[in-house]
């Protein structure tokens, strides 16, 4: 179909809503990851003292992963009320959500401080964060997606998933200039709080940047359609947006799921878990490993944008088994180049994988949307994203650790990210391609739309 009955704002009015979806996710995401970051380097020390050092970090990245056990709850929450209340509202709470949870990890007193109630705490705000993260990535990437038309979606749709290498960009940074101008007894005893600290005035220009946008006009017009047929008494009872999803997108869910397995688990082994394995089994300090990954988010970064623009000329599906396939390939020598412990080395591992990471992050935005109707877009993106990230993200550098710990090599954390991307490409080889559909179908569902509103796969955009 064409890109829809709703004409594309002008470009100003487009770049200031990806400006404020990027700045919102960027801050969000430099939160999350800040919070792994330090798990990997200093919250072992700090509120799980005592453990042998590999224990208090499994430890330590148990609680990072109960953040992601809430993203899910927060996906259904964000999700039932960004389908009834509009996308802008539920992206300005999950904002002050996921701030001040940081900001008051910042303030936390540690275990030598206040004993058990120092890693308990700690724990309750990253559920905090990880709610906050579950309603923000929807709401983010609908905004745009639902602003723009569909022969760029893909390119547009893809500048919030930037902000989950600029977040990581930003953490890694403020980390490693504290770790290269402190000494290490001055970093675990007040330094590490600082980035946290730092999350407050983030927020503050975050908010200022969010408030000022508009509501997405597809939900507009599709809040419109509902009440205008209420007040001519022909609305049918309207379901839960989950229980619409589950009902008639159930397909589309598990979609999602399966595609964000390779991406989400990679992604965690190459930026989280490289902190414990460069540091503990290649010789390699924690400046270095933070260095590693900071010049390879800065190329994630400028990648997405051109892995998305590609999507929109060849599709979401080839794009995504591009970069699902390519990860699988390179884990083997992604540990082989750590292992030798040089700057250059653990520098082309990491960006080599997180480039082909972004083939798959940068179509997911405009993929994952596509897939849904109007009223029921921001439940089926969120759930199908965030339900993933329990069985995916959430224990990555758990496994990884674990398995690191009882092998002392490598190979069964590369044959764990391979069998990921098995999933991903079965997932991801039986989906529709979505690119150019009308994301103004409000009602119509996957499985109810006639054959005139499906995709043309071969059309040319």
């Amino acid at each position: 179909m064409a890109s829809g009955t709703t004409a594309p704002p002008p470009p100003a009015s487009l770049k200031r809503i990806v400006a404020a979806s990027l700045i919102g996710t960027t801050i969000e995401w430099y939160d999350f990851f800040l919070y792994g970051s330090a798990a990997a380097l200093v919250f072992n020390k700090l509120f799980f003292p005592g453990s042998d050092p590999l224990v208090g970090t499994l430890l330590s990245f148990l609680t990072y992963a109960v953040g992601f056990a809430a993203r899910p709850l927060g996906a259904l929450v964000f999700g039932h009320y960004g389908d009834r209340l509009g996308r802008k509202k539920l992206l300005v709470l999950s904002l002050l959500l996921m701030g001040g949870a940081t900001f008051a990890i910042g303030l936390l007193p540690t275990h030598a401080t206040v004993g058990v109630a120092a890693p308990v705490l700690l724990t309750a705000l990253r559920l905090v964060q990880g709610f906050a993260l579950g309603g923000e990535w929807g709401g983010a990437v609908l905004l745009v997606s639902e602003h723009g038309d569909a022969k760029r979606r893909g390119f547009w749709a893809s500048w919030p998933q930037t902000g989950a290498p600029a977040g990581q960009l930003l953490a890694t940074g403020v980390l490693s200039l504290l770790t290269a101008t402190q000494s290490d007894a001055a970093f675990v005893s007040w330094g590490w709080r600082i980035p946290f600290l730092l999350s407050g005035v983030l927020v503050v220009v975050g908010l200022w940047i969010r408030l000022s946008v508009d509501e997405s006009p597809v939900f507009k017009q599709a809040l419109a359609q509902a009440e205008a047929r209420k007040a001519a008494g022909t609305d049918k009872p309207e379901k839960l947006p989950l229980v619409a999803v589950l009902r008639h997108h159930w397909r589309d869910v598990l979609v999602a799921m399966g595609a964000r397995m390779a991406e989400n688990i990679s992604y965690y082994v190459i930026t989280a878990f490289i902190l414990v394995y460069a540091t503990t089994s290649a010789g390699v300090s924690k400046q270095t490993a933070l260095n590693a990954v900071l010049i390879a988010s800065a190329v994630h970064f400028a990648v997405i944008p051109a892995w998305g623009a590609l999507s929109d000329r060849v599709g979401r599906r080839p794009v995504y088994l591009f970069g699902a396939a390519g990860i699988g390939l390179w884990m083997f020598p992604f540990f082989s180049l750590i292992d030798t412990g040089g700057f250059g080395n653990l520098v082309l591992a990491v960006t080599v994988g997180l480039v082909l990471h972004g083939a798959m992050y940068a179509p997911q935005a405009a993929f994952f949307s596509e897939m849904f109707a109007t009223r029921m877009r921001y439940s089926g993106a969120s759930i199908g994203a965030q339900f993933a990230s329990v069985a995916a993200g959430a224990p990555a550098p758990l496994i990884a650790t674990a398995l690191l710990s009882s092998y002392g090599t490598s190979t069964p954390i590369s044959l764990y990210v391979i069998g990921a991307v098995v999933l991903t490409l079965i997932a991801v080889g039986l989906a529709k391609e979505t690119r150019s559909r009308d994301l103004s179908d409000v009602e119509a569902t996957t499985d109810e739309r006639p054959a005139s509103a499906t995709p043309a796969d071969a059309r040319t955009v």
